[in-house]
């Protein structure tokens, strides 16, 4: 059983039959700690990606040709079609990151929690782990950046937890482990 960061990927899983049905096959716990080994891993991924575009966008300078096939897949996965982002002007790349922008602190942050809240379902430890996953991609992201990231990042992730927590709250989940 492999799920995958990859947005594509996510939605062919889905359809896939090598995914048990929660409902009527019970998992080994070694399929449960494999699962969410790999939940940790994809939240954390998203996570990291989501942060390096908004960082790459507000650095146009910067280089990231290095990955570029791979960014622009990601791009293409979150919704993006917009002119090349090494092309954009100062204000295009501006308004991509502004409030209403696809890379500004609401789309980014709903992107990252949606992932994490439709990836685990009604599962409280699968919550848990994208949870944790996210604030991994995020402490990685940070390490990267070789010290604090811009508002911009540390907003987006505030608030993608604060809708996790949310989720997880209205389904009746602590955020706390209670098996540990």
């Amino acid at each position: 059983m492999k799920i995958s960061s990859n947005m594509g990927a996510v939605r062919s899983a889905t359809n896939s039959s090598a995914i048990k049905d929660v409902y009527t096959e019970k998992l080994t716990k070694d399929e449960v700690k494999e699962l969410r080994a790999q939940i940790v891993q994809n939240a954390s991924a998203f996570t990291f990606k989501s942060t390096t575009i908004q960082n790459a966008t507000l650095n146009i300078e910067d280089s990231f040709t290095k990955s570029y096939e791979e960014f622009q897949s990601f791009l293409k996965d979150v919704g993006y079609s917009g002119k090349p982002i090494a092309e954009l002007s100062k204000d295009e790349a501006t308004e991509l990151v502004s409030e209403n922008g696809i890379f500004g602190i609401t789309k980014t942050s709903e992107r990252i929690a949606n992932f994490v809240i439709n990836g685990a379902g009604e599962d409280a430890d699968r919550m848990r782990a994208g949870r944790e996953g996210m604030l991994l991609g995020f402490k990685q992201a940070q390490e990267m950046w070789g010290g604090e990231l811009p508002e911009i990042s540390q907003q987006t992730m505030k608030v993608a937890i604060q809708l996790v927590d949310e989720a997880m709250y209205n389904l009746g989940f602590s955020i706390l482990n209670e098996e540990v």
